[in-house]
């Protein structure tokens, strides 16, 4: 009797290695029997999963988005089989979405450490500030902060950060401090990313559009322009908070601050999460929930 299981391990391995040799290699088997098992499944297929010569193997356009899916069924058995034999050791490929300035104040670290820690994961972490669909785009995990909008998604919240207003102590001794929202609209104010500023009143959230003649997309670049006193910024606590506490920025409208927003680790519905996800968002929660580590390493 055939089974679905027949051709797949076979063929993600040519896949993968790039010859039916590497393949048989991988797999303690023949070439001759990699071949076979590959000629099966493109049967039972009735398609064309690689272009054979006699020194190249390439996969066709049918076999790419095949090999894909094959992979994660692939990963999805061996790892079912792993915790019922209760040895729970992470493995495959992990691909993680996240945003540029907390990937790269956090994430990345803790994902070379997690694959130093475990041999049998292979990472890939993708930084960008636009939403992605981890669905369609292949990702395990994407790291979100605020409301989660994608009922398809499960979101396990793993850490919160807040966000501050501030500005040097030159600004201020120069332009005066603010003591009321609606006095920012005297001020220079820095503008990221977002277009308004959250703060609380008292009858709920206000929402404040700054303006000011100096505007980058970059946190960090922001905290620079008002470390060096050319204005007031709203940025979340891994931008300022060190520098708040050197002196070099002063907390402003303390009163009217936001509620906290709460950072998530989203990822694909499923049955059995995969152990590789799941201990990696042990991981994030584990280290990202401590106190204080809401402050990156980088220099100032």
């Amino acid at each position: 009797m055939i089974s679905n299981w027949d051709g797949i391990d076979e063929f993600v391995a040519v896949f993968e290695r790039g010859s039916f040799n590497a393949a048989a290699a991988t797999l303690g088997v023949s070439a001759s029997h990699v071949s076979r098992a590959v000629a099966r499944l493109e049967e039972r297929l009735q398609s064309r999963l690689f272009y054979r010569t006699t020194r190249h193997v390439t996969a066709t356009d049918i076999g790419k988005a095949f090999a894909e899916r094959c992979h994660r069924m692939i990963e999805d058995r061996d790892d079912a089989i792993a915790v019922i034999g209760e040895r729970v050791r992470p493995h495959g490929t992990l691909r993680v979405a996240c945003s540029i300035a907390f990937g790269e104040s956090y994430v990345a670290r803790l994902l070379s450490e997690f694959v130093a820690d475990h041999p049998g994961v292979e990472a890939v972490l993708d930084l960008s500030n636009n939403l992605v669909d981890i669905v369609a785009q292949g990702y395990d995990l994407a790291i979100r902060t605020g409301k989660l909008l994608d009922s398809h998604l499960i979101g396990s919240r793993i850490a919160s950060r807040s966000l501050h207003l501030c500005a040097s102590p030159e600004y201020l001794e120069r332009r005066g401090r603010p003591t009321t929202i609606a006095d920012l609209a005297a001020h220079q104010c820095l503008v990221g990313s977002n277009d308004y500023w959250h703060f609380e009143g008292d009858g709920g959230p206000v929402d404040f559009k700054p303006t000011g003649r100096w505007r980058c997309n970059s946190g960090f670049a922001v905290t620079d322009a008002a470390a060096a006193g050319h204005g007031i910024c709203q940025l979340p606590d891994f931008y300022v908070l060190k520098r708040i506490e050197a002196g070099l920025l002063v907390p402003l409208l303390a009163e009217f601050a936001p509620p906290e927003e709460p950072v998530w680790a989203v990822y694909p519905h499923r049955q059995h999460l995969q152990s590789k996800v799941r201990m990696f968002v042990d991981v994030l929660r584990r280290h990202l929930d401590e106190p204080r580590a809401a402050v990156p390493s980088r220099a100032f």
